[in-house]
């Protein structure tokens, strides 16, 4: 085992319970779900959304007042016989950005299933607040954990309360596409766990912040990250890893969708996140990312090419949901820094950030405007959409304001993330990933654009639709994607409120 000597870092233990608090308070609300029973459900489920919202913003807030990053040593134990939680400036955004979709998902879903009475306290409704529970806290975990075995549990957690959503309807074609979805998240959870064990024996400990100063380890340490970050690229789906997730994403309810979509992929893509930049040896580190760049620039391509070839409505934003989580991956070598400039000090890195709050706000409000597309009209048949902007006139909004921010057309968030890491491409001598960015956003456009012309179309014969859609459902859709519009006033330049909490490091020192 190699001693492990530890070094200042810029936490505080100030507030601490705030982060235990946005862990356990989806799984008392899951808890209160099962004990009260269904007619309680929705109640208990509007109040956690509400109090858990708060909370995300609290650890914000305390985190931009202080400085600081947040960190709570759990029964007093510190690593690495204890666990730990943190949060510094990128877990507290993707908390807060968790909040928001989980809320507006759990709006949507509540208004869809008021549309029927007899369902409105049944079993689906039931099921489905108790998984958007454990989804919530799973996420709250993997965006504070430090322990890789405790990471590990909470993808694992992750993965048991996503599946079921797949297919909450029970169709055949959905519980294939839950059981692939389940495969492929179950290949990745053993590559994980392996590079996880070949890391614990290495160095005695699994604390991120530990292994961060890492400066020896040979082989077995690049062995175990490589399993490590493929296993987490088959729960992120990025190509050619993809094959699950068009049909599970497309064939889940459009809340459920929502959820998998903005957030669920993004667990893994964080992990990976961490190990690269922080957890690996710096030669090792630029080798995986430009691995991942590679991987990213394929997936933008060829899957932002298979969306536009789709008929189904949300088959084409499942789809682009692989190509624009590329966008995440083409940073690793757009944000190596220097000893001058660290990583988290780059536009790159905002850029990257920008990208994944912007993806998130932008395809959460598409799948739920295709919800209240196939709900009004029974399909979501792309070619037979034509005129559906005249009927449900906030869904053709929300789809085109969301459309706005894949393509990056300004004065979107996503305007702002492609703009900071095409920056980064041409100033770091990366003309490859700037054209992709480029021809990416171009075939966003092609794809968005397509659903919009058969918006604004004159339909054939008059559009009846097949239920009254209430404007709270389309409401909901609309202020995503109105979110993601109003990222686009962020200052294009490194957010500072992104670099606290990333000074911290522990040396592991060499044998």
């Amino acid at each position: 085992m190699i001693p492990l000597a530890t070094a200042p870092g810029s936490f505080t233990a100030t507030n601490g319970y705030l982060l235990v608090l946005a862990v356990m308070l989806p799984v008392c609300a899951a808890l209160a779900m099962l004990a009260l029973g269904p007619r309680h459900t929705a109640r208990v489920a509007l109040l956690t959304l509400a109090v858990g919202l708060a909370v995300a913003v609290t650890i914000a807030v305390e985190l931009f007042r202080s400085g600081t990053g947040l960190v709570y040593a759990i029964g007093g134990w510190s690593p690495p016989l204890g666990l730990t939680l943190r949060a510094d400036g990128l877990s507290a955004v993707m908390l807060v950005m968790t909040a928001v979709v989980i809320t507006a998902a759990g709006l949507f879903a509540r208004a869809q299933h008021g549309l029927d009475p007899a369902m409105r306290d049944g079993r689906a409704p039931t099921t489905f607040w108790i998984l958007l529970m454990a989804i919530w806290s799973a996420l709250n975990v993997v965006f504070l954990g430090e322990d890789l075995f405790n990471l590990y549990v909470a993808l694992e957690l992750l993965t048991f309360a996503a599946v079921p959503l797949v297919c909450l309807d029970g169709r055949a074609e959905t519980v294939a596409a839950a059981l692939r979805y389940l495969m492929f998240a179950l290949l990745g959870s053993l590559l994980y766990l392996l590079g996880t064990a070949l890391l614990y024996g290495r160095f005695g400990t699994l604390d991120l912040q530990m292994l961060s100063g890492m400066q020896a380890g040979g082989p077995v340490v690049s062995v175990a990250l490589a399993l490590m970050i493929v296993g987490l690229l088959a729960k992120a789906a990025l190509f050619p890893l993809h094959l699950w997730l068009p049909p599970a994403h497309a064939g889940a309810p459009a809340a459920a969708s929502a959820v998998l979509s903005a957030l669920v992929i993004k667990a893994p893509v964080f992990l990976i996140l961490r190990l690269v930049l922080d957890v690996a040896p710096p030669e090792a580190a630029r080798l995986a990312g430009q691995c991942l760049a590679i991987l990213g620039g394929a997936s933008i391509l060829f899957c932002s090419v298979m969306a536009l070839t789709q008929a189904r409505l949300k088959l084409m934003i499942a789809y682009s949901t692989v190509a624009q989580i590329g966008y995440l991956f083409i940073v690793f070598p757009l944000a190596a820094g220097t000893e001058d400039l660290p990583v988290w000090g780059t536009i790159a890195w905002t850029g990257g950030a920008l990208q994944l709050v912007s993806h998130a706000l932008a395809k959460a409000s598409m799948f739920l405007a295709a919800g209240v597309i196939a709900e009004a009209l029974g399909h979501d048949r792309i070619a037979e959409l034509g005129g559906f902007g005249r009927v449900l006139p906030m869904s053709a909004a929300a789809f085109g304001l969301a459309g706005l921010s894949l393509m990056g057309i300004p004065p979107s968030g996503g305007f702002v993330a492609k703009c900071l890491l095409l920056t980064a491409a041409v100033v770091n001598g990366h003309p490859w990933l700037a054209a992709t960015i480029l021809i990416g956003g171009l075939l966003a456009a092609g794809y968005v654009f397509r659903v919009v012309d058969r918006a604004l179309a004159t339909p054939a014969a008059p559009l009846h639709l097949r239920k009254a859609i209430p404007r709270r459902l389309e409401i909901v859709a609309l202020a995503l994607a109105i979110a993601a519009v109003l990222l686009g006033f962020v200052p294009l330049q490194p957010f500072g409120f992104l670099q606290i909490g990333r000074a911290a490091h522990v040396t592991v020192v060499a044998p």
